[in-house]
């Protein structure tokens, strides 16, 4: 969470796992639209909370179409935010289509991995992946063998790809992985200190304490669901030592 998040009606927050749904970044064809749609300005409600057999607490969350939803996307829908919070923090985003026409829409968990220090770290399981580079005027290219380490800013899109992302921090002594199921493409984000100071949310210096690794369904992997057929993309995060070995 950065310190500067804002937490106005309206406006997104600058932390936790903000949803992106029913488009990513900025609306394909009407500049007017709020970037990343409308689901994580929007009040969600609480539709149960429990506590299951190991402990971990169940949480799920709702968010349905209504007047205001339908005059930025018209499509019936339903969506649905389920997290198990334990060890381990497991979240399932599940889209369902009541109408009788089918949609299309995209959708990405935001998710905000906060580390020591972000130009220490490095992220495996993307090797050789090919990706959008958006600071690089969405180019297509392909990433090197090596694990990804974050030297500016950094927004890429990778595609055709369902493995797990590892973020080994030492500025922490972590380890943090992010698994998925049903995704296909997996976003890699941070400012970099020159964007982020233009950033009244971020400022100079918050930039340095995250990375975003999001587990999403964008761009070529949109979802298409017919008529009453529903879909659900899962991300699972966990933490765990770092060793000195894969410190060093």
């Amino acid at each position: 969470m950065s310190p500067r998040a804002v937490f106005a009606a309206g406006t997104p927050i600058r932390g936790g796992v903000p949803i992106s749904f029913p488009w990513f970044a900025a609306h394909p064809t009407d500049a007017t639209k709020p970037a990343h749609g409308f689901a994580r300005t929007r009040t969600w409600q609480v539709a149960g909370v429990t506590r299951e057999g190991g402990g971990d607490v169940r949480v799920v969350l709702r968010l349905a179409a209504d007047a205001e939803t339908r005059a930025l996307w018209s499509p019936a829908f339903a969506l649905s935010l389920t997290l198990s919070l334990g060890a381990a923090l497991e979240l399932t985003a599940e889209v369902e289509n009541i109408g009788d026409d089918a949609i299309v829409y995209e959708l990405a968990m935001h998710t905000y991995l906060a580390v020591g220090d972000v130009a220490a770290v490095r992220i495996r399981g993307l090797e050789g992946t090919r990706f959008v580079d958006k600071v690089d005027g969405g180019k297509e290219k392909v990433a090197g063998a090596e694990p990804l380490a974050i030297t500016g800013e950094v927004d890429r899109v990778f595609l055709d790809t369902t493995s797990t992302c590892i973020v080994d921090d030492p500025g922490l002594a972590r380890r943090l992985s992010v698994e998925k199921r049903n995704s296909r493409a997996t976003v890699v984000w941070n400012p970099g200190r020159d964007r982020a100071r233009g950033m009244r949310d971020i400022g100079e210096d918050a930039w340095r304490g995250f990375v975003c690794v999001e587990v999403a369904n964008v761009g070529p992997h949109a979802v298409r669901l017919p008529p009453r057929a529903h879909h659900a993309m899962s991300a699972r995060m966990a933490v765990s030592p770092l060793t000195s070995e894969r410190g060093a």
